[in-house]
């Protein structure tokens, strides 16, 4: 009887281990365009407490991505509003995502690495999708004086109750089998993620958010003068350093164009 009871726990586990791969190979990660990029500009003063840059002139570009796993869409990251000046993007997002046949609708997760708003712009044409923010990013929100320059209203929808939203204090798991990991990664905002996604042909790959804007940003562990944590800041990054370093993951530094060119552009994707 024992034997039948340990038989049949381990055939259950390795269903639960083909299941979980099979979800793992049925992954993709696209990357959209989420913002009109403006001419190089200096990074020096604004990028870098430290004044590491010296000369240094960058052009950032504005980038979301969307997750396939299985059936179910997540949306990371909203990019700049349609009536965002210079910046705004050519396409929205909707429009985007038509040229696939996917509605709005079809989302069933947004999530919003922190609520700057070349982050956030958009993130209100997806009203039925299940919001995931991080909690210090949330509370910042819904405050009863949110501090200057946060915009809350692209989130009227789930401030106001009509849309389902789900604070995330430290790291999630967003479908429940390891594939798509949102990382706890504060010091930019309160609330700041970046996101794991366990890609079965490409590998991991780390889409950072702002926890550094560009590769000399992320190489130096250069803190902008803006970050509300430094603190935080230095240990995020030292934990994503980590974890690319031991999983062998590829870094998506999501302003930077050398960086956002290792995935290629929508309708394609990362398998």
């Amino acid at each position: 009887m024992q034997r039948a009871v340990l038989w049949a726990g381990l055939c259950a586990a390795a269903l639960v281990a083909q299941q979980g791969a099979a979800q793992a190979a049925d992954l993709s990660l696209a990357r959209l365009d989420c913002g009109t990029p403006q001419a190089p500009t200096a990074v020096n003063q604004r990028m870098s407490d430290t004044y590491a840059y010296g000369d240094l002139k960058l052009q950032l570009v504005y980038s979301c991505y969307l997750i396939k796993h299985g059936d179910d869409y997540l949306l990371w990251d909203a990019g700049h509003a349609m009536t965002t000046p210079n910046v705004a993007p050519k396409v929205s997002l909707v429009d985007q995502l038509a040229k696939i046949d996917l509605k709005p609708e079809q989302i069933k997760y947004v999530g919003i690495s922190h609520y700057h708003g070349d982050h956030v712009g958009q993130v209100g044409s997806f009203p039925k999708a299940t919001l995931l923010i991080g909690k210090g990013d949330w509370d910042v929100l819904t405050s009863a004086k949110p501090p200057e320059g946060v915009n809350s209203a692209p989130f009227a929808n789930w401030i106001k109750g009509d849309g389902k939203v789900e604070p995330v204090p430290l790291d999630k798991d967003v479908f429940g089998d390891g594939s798509v990991i949102m990382l706890y990664t504060p010091g930019h905002t309160p609330g700041h993620h970046s996101l794991l996604v366990k890609l079965a042909q490409m590998g991991p790959v780390v889409v950072s958010g702002d926890l550094a804007h560009f590769r000399e940003n992320y190489d130096s562990n250069g803190v902008p003068a803006f970050n509300t944590d430094r603190a935080q800041s230095l240990a995020s990054l030292d934990r994503v350093k980590k974890i690319v370093a031991n999983s062998k993951a590829t870094v998506i530094l999501q302003h930077d164009a050398r960086d956002v060119d290792k995935l290629p552009a929508f309708p394609a994707s990362a398998k």
